[in-house]
Formats: C-alpha cells, structure tokens, sequence
C-alpha cells in the first residue's frame, strides 16, 4: 500500500479518537478539519485506520455507458481491424456505432488491454504546409509484399499524396524505372481532381539521376515529364525519408489495410485489386485531418475554389 495513504488514514483515525472523547468541535479545531469531514469518517470508521482509507470516487457505472450490443459490435469486428483502430472505428460507424474514436480507444484499454502507443516527446521543427490541394504532391514507391503474389514476380506500387488534404492515388507496375515513373505521372494527372503545381520525390533512380551521375546533363523521363507539364519538382535531402513523411505513412497504412489481405495472381489482378482499394482508402477518416476523410477535405476546398 502507498505509504502516503496509509499515513492519511492513520492521521483520520486519530481525529476520530480525539473526537469521540473530547466531540467534534473540539476535535474540528485542534486538527482544523471540519465537522462534516469529521462525522463522515466517524461514519466510516469500525476500529480499524483501514476503515478510513480513501476509496476511489469513480462511479460504477454512467448512463452514457457503451450498451453489451455495442460491445458485441466492436469485438466482432475487432478481430479483422484490431492493429488499425480507424479502419476499425470507421467500419463501426458504418455499421450504426455513433461514438467517438476517443471513447472507442477508451473501451478497447479497458476491454482488451489495447495498448496506445505513448506519443512522442521530440518537437518537430516548422514546416511550411501545404495551403491549398495539388500545391505540393509527395511521390514515393513501395515494393510489394513477396508473400502477396502467386507468380513468384517482384511488382512496386507508386504512390502519390496530396500535402494538403491526404487524398491518394496508386498504381502498380513490374519494373521499377524512370519509364514506370513517367507512366504513374501521365496517369496520375488525369485522375487527380485538381491541378498539381509540384512534385517532391527522393533522390531515388527511379525519378532523378542527379546523384548517379557528376554533373549530369540530360534528365529521367520522368523530370522531363514534369518539365513538359510544367511542374516544379523537388528532391528531398538524402539519406531523409521522414521528409517525404506523408507518403510514407502511407505506404505504413497500406501495409496493414491492403498488402496483409492481398492475394495476387498477375500484374492485371494486381491493379485491379489496387484500384478498389484507392476508392476505398480517400473515404476512410484521418487523426491528422480532425477525424475526416481525404475526400470530405477536398470538397471543402473545391467549394471555395
């Protein structure tokens, strides 16, 4: 027991004595407590200082409790979505669940041990956001799973993400290239519902031979695209994914909502899959969007534009 509370229940126990032989006014301003105090724990007390220790004033139960048909809810559907609680609260509210992430998470702790990763402590340092959709637009490639594919072939999805609103497009190909590159550009343009004024990407062979050859003259396919569609471009600094952060965490999304369920025969069943998925993953809600969908965002925007 913690010392400091079993010192207080003794220091109470001593109160009522004094009270009990010489009354509660008298006791009240020896010890400077007051007389409600005082017949509350003479109430309490049974002979014993452990009588007088401090109970916990939380309630047992709240009218705004979640209900057992809630609960049956969210452990029928925890299993499948138990390592992504938004996924997990997003398909719940679908289902009728009307409460929020954070009482959500609050249940999961109290049901299930679900552990919330504590945040952490490192400030990070200003960073110019993103203003307006399609203003700036980071670009990365992700290897697929091994696992996820039937035919033994290696595929790579690109994947582009809007800074401003998280709205996401994908596509998947078998050949990690400038060529490919400029393809998911050509592709992703039309696709987007706005228009991009510029391209952040890493310093990867795919996109840039800047750090492949000294003083290189020429450009990738995919610079030259740019070049034509009059799109800036900018490189990260080397060796810093977190800089290109956005679709990185995506790519961390992606893993856990679409790679660890994937069953792929072939390049075409490939992107089929992938773009159902890309429907499905600008509806589901962001913690960093205040609880709102990429598309929810965006139409806020084109409102106003």
């Amino acid at each position: 027991m913690n010392q400091s509370i079993a010192s207080e229940a003794r220091y109470r126990q001593r109160v009522v004595k004094y009270s009990v032989k010489h009354g509660v006014t008298e006791a009240g301003i020896r010890f400077r407590r007051s007389r409600q105090a005082i017949y509350e724990w003479r109430g309490k007390w049974d002979g014993s200082w452990k009588s007088l220790i401090e109970r916990s004033h939380r309630p047992k139960s709240h009218p705004k409790q979640h209900t057992e048909e809630e609960k049956r809810l969210i452990l029928r559907h925890y299993a499948r979505n138990k390592d992504d609680r938004i996924l997990l609260w997003d398909t719940l509210r679908q289902k009728g669940y009307t409460r929020s992430y954070v009482s959500l998470t609050r249940l999961l702790r109290k049901l299930l041990g679900d552990e919330v990763k504590a945040k952490q402590t490192k400030k990070p340092k200003p960073y110019q956001r993103a203003e307006y959709p399609g203003q700036k637009v980071q670009i990365d490639v992700k290897y697929v799973p091994s696992g996820c594919v039937a035919n033994g072939q290696k595929y790579y999805q690109f994947t582009a993400v809007d800074e401003c609103t998280r709205w996401t497009f994908r596509e998947m190909y078998d050949e990690h290239s400038t060529y490919s590159a400029k393809d998911f550009l050509e592709k992703f343009l039309p696709a987007a519902p706005f228009p991009i004024r510029e391209a952040q990407t890493d310093n990867g062979t795919e996109f840039t031979n800047a750090l492949l050859v000294k003083k290189a003259k020429h450009k990738t396919l995919f610079e030259q695209a740019l070049l034509d569609m009059d799109i800036l471009y900018h490189r990260i600094r080397v060796a810093t994914p977190k800089h290109n952060g956005k679709v990185e965490r995506q790519h961390r999304c992606d893993e856990v909502r679409f790679y660890s369920r994937l069953r792929m025969y072939d390049l075409a069943d490939g992107r089929k899959q992938l773009a159902a998925y890309n429907k499905k993953s600008n509806n589901i809600p962001k913690v960093c969007l205040g609880f709102q969908s990429p598309n929810q965002v965006l139409e806020k925007y084109m409102a106003v534009m």
